[in-house]
């Protein structure tokens, strides 16, 4: 989350009064993240977080805002979108697309234990089957055609080693279809700062805007890249296991997902290497703007790319 528009106080006083959650007591802008201008809320009446799409189209959002009430529903903890007295989800703030959802108690964990990691995996498998009863259908905005895009953005930026090595993992991953594996709706951003902790419990799973419909061993790859991995980016085994093995409870591996979890794995570090050289060669103004370091998941994929002593999945 960072801040790209800014809002003031009076503006969001006008703009709540279409919705029936009080009245405003502070708006506090947050610098986490990279993509919308995110503000916690508070009003007289509860605590919630207000969204300004900064690139998203306006027709893709209703996805993302439906799916979250979705998932609600079916006991997930997350947030839950604010119908305003139109009983829309979507409004216009400041000349952007902007959404209010409720804000979730917990904090991150960023040093997740091997029981932290089993939890999560347990969390995913329910998200991925609850999704399959959702009906509305949005492709994962960051897949394949993303990827290749965004390389063909970023080539010029990079010294010569690095397009090379983004050039030979392009042409690997040009091998494999991902839409041979069992697909639904996936998170695809499930980093440890998207979870928060109530305690031992996994309290609240916020930032869905980069979900949609892709292979659910992406989002598996995701996930263990950034919860099971050291500091250096290596994977560390105890956890890897658990989060598979309580994933693999709910929604057991098939034998073609076991097969591509190797260049799954490769997949998933691929496409964050990318997004962050994107934000860093070409960032967008903001006045609160996190830009991450893209070296750290050209790492990653590196290690992914030798598959001795990678997790296998469950059988």
């Amino acid at each position: 989350m960072s801040v790209f528009t800014s809002v003031t106080d009076a503006d969001l006083a006008v703009w709540l009064r279409n919705y029936a959650i009080g009245r405003l007591d502070v708006l506090q802008g947050i610098s986490a993240g990279v993509q919308n201008s995110n503000f916690f809320v508070t009003t007289s009446l509860g605590r919630y977080v207000l969204t300004l799409f900064e690139t998203m189209p306006r027709a893709e959002l209703p996805f993302y805002l439906h799916l979250m009430a979705h998932l609600a529903r079916h006991g997930l903890p997350v947030p839950a979108p604010i119908a305003n007295r139109d009983n829309e989800y979507l409004g216009t703030l400041s000349g952007k697309p902007a959404v209010l959802v409720t804000r979730l108690a917990g904090k991150s964990e960023m040093a997740p234990s091997v029981a932290h990691c089993a939890r999560i995996g347990a969390m995913l498998a329910g998200l991925h089957l609850a999704g399959q009863s959702f009906g509305r259908k949005q492709a994962n905005p960051r897949g394949a055609e993303w990827r290749r895009d965004c390389a063909a953005r970023v080539r010029a930026h990079l010294p010569a080693d690095e397009q090379a090595e983004l050039d030979a993992e392009l042409t690997f991953q040009a091998g494999f279809d991902l839409r041979a594996l069992p697909q639904g709706v996936i998170h695809a951003d499930l980093f440890r700062d998207n979870v928060l902790w109530d305690g031992d419990f996994v309290g609240g799973v916020i930032d869905f805007y980069f979900a949609g419909v892709d292979a659910l061993l992406f989002d598996v790859a995701v996930t263990v890249n950034d919860w099971c991995a050291d500091a250096d980016g290596q994977l560390d085994a105890a956890r890897a296991a658990a989060l598979l093995a309580s994933y693999a409870e709910a929604r057991p591996f098939t034998a073609a997902e076991r097969k591509a979890w190797p260049a799954v794995l490769r997949a998933a570090a691929l496409r964050f290497w990318l997004s962050r050289l994107e934000d860093f060669h070409l960032p967008r103004p903001g006045e609160m703007v996190l830009v991450k370091d893209p070296g750290e998941y050209r790492r990653i994929l590196q290690l992914r790319a030798h598959a001795d002593g990678l997790p296998a999945l469950p059988a």
